[in-house]
C-alpha cells in the first residue's frame, strides 16, 4: 500500500470498501458511520430482518447517507443479513459481500459483532458457552480467514477485531466471554504474525466500559455504576462515538506499521 505525501490524507479511506459485522447498533454502528465519513464504501452485516434487533437498519442507512455532504459523498452502501452465531451462515458472508460491493473487492474487515452471557461458572450452561464462543471467536476467525484468502493475493488489507478489557482480565461470572475475548486477542496476534509481511495488517480494539445495550445491567445498578466511574481516570463511561477515530486509524494508511496490536480505548482504566 503506497504512502501518501500529505499526512492528513493518511486517514482517507476514499476508494476502499469495508465489511463490518455488528453494525446495527452501538459501537458497530458508530464505526460504520465513521468509516463512511472517511470515504469508504461500507457493507453492513446485520441480523436477519425477522430479528427485532435489526429494526434500526433504516435509521443506520439514513445516518450514513447524511454524511454525503463531506468525504462520504458518492459512497456505496450495501447490506447483507446473517446470524453471526450460526457458523454455516457466517461462511456465506464473505462471498455474498463480494458480490454486493463495488469491484468485488473488500479492503477492510471489522469484526464487531459480539454477545455476552452471564452466570456463575458452576452453573454456566453449555449452550451459553457455545453461543458466546461461536459468535465472539469462531465467527471472527472464519471471516478473517475468508478475508485473508481474498486480501493476500493483492498484498493489501486491514482486519480489525473488537476485543475487550476481558482480553486481559478475567471478569466475574462471564467465563465464556472472557475466554472468547482472550482468544480473540491471541488470534489477532497470530494472524498478524503470519500476514503482516504480506501487507495484511491485523489489529484489535479493546473497549473499556461503554454505554451500550451490552452493559445495561451495570448502567442500571447505581452502586456498581458509581464504583466504576470512580475507578475510570477519565471519570466517565465511553460512548460508541469514541471509537470513530481508532477504527479509522486502524483501517487507514496511518497505521501501516501497526501490526498485532490491541488498542485499548478505556478512559485510562487499564493504566490505573
Amino acid at each position: 500500500m503506497p504512502i501518501t505525501s500529505n499526512s492528513m490524507d493518511l486517514f482517507s479511506l476514499k476508494g476502499k470498501t469495508a465489511l463490518i459485522t455488528g453494525a446495527s447498533r452501538g459501537i458497530g454502528r458508530a464505526c460504520a458511520i465513521a468509516l463512511a465519513q472517511a470515504g469508504a464504501n461500507v457493507c453492513l452485516v446485520l441480523r436477519p430482518p425477522s430479528d427485532s434487533l435489526s429494526i434500526p437498519t433504516p435509521a443506520l442507512l439514513s445516518a450514513i447517507s447524511t454524511t454525503s455532504t463531506g468525504p462520504a459523498k458518492g459512497i456505496h452502501v450495501s447490506v447483507i443479513y446473517a446470524d453471526i452465531s450460526d457458523t454455516t451462515s457466517v461462511k456465506s458472508v464473505f462471498p455474498r459481500a463480494l458480490k454486493a460491493v463495488p469491484g468485488e473487492q473488500i479492503d477492510i474487515l471489522v469484526n464487531c459483532a459480539g454477545i455476552q452471557r452471564r452466570a456463575p461458572s458452576v452453573e454456566f450452561p453449555e449452550s451459553f458457552w457455545d453461543d458466546v464462543l461461536n459468535t465472539n471467536l469462531k465467527s471472527p476467525f472464519l471471516l478473517a480467514q475468508a478475508a485473508g484468502q481474498h486480501m493476500l493475493p493483492r498484498k493489501s488489507g486491514k482486519i480489525i477485531n473488537f476485543c475487550s478489557l476481558l482480553t486481559f482480565q478475567g471478569g466475574l461470572t462471564v467465563p465464556a466471554y472472557a475466554a472468547s475475548k482472550g482468544g480473540l486477542g491471541q488470534l489477532t496476534k497470530a494472524l498478524s504474525n503470519e500476514w503482516s509481511s504480506q501487507g495484511i495488517h491485523v489489529n484489535g480494539i479493546a473497549p473499556g466500559y461503554i454505554a451500550t445495550d451490552m452493559n445495561e445491567a451495570l448502567l442500571n445498578n447505581p452502586t456498581r455504576l458509581q464504583q466504576l466511574n470512580d475507578r475510570i481516570p477519565a471519570q466517565r463511561w465511553g460512548t460508541p462515538q469514541d471509537f470513530a477515530g481508532p477504527v479509522v486509524f486502524l483501517a487507514s494508511q496511518a497505521s501501516n506499521y501497526v501490526c498485532g496490536e490491541v488498542l485499548v480505548v478505556d478512559g485510562g482504566w487499564m493504566g490505573r
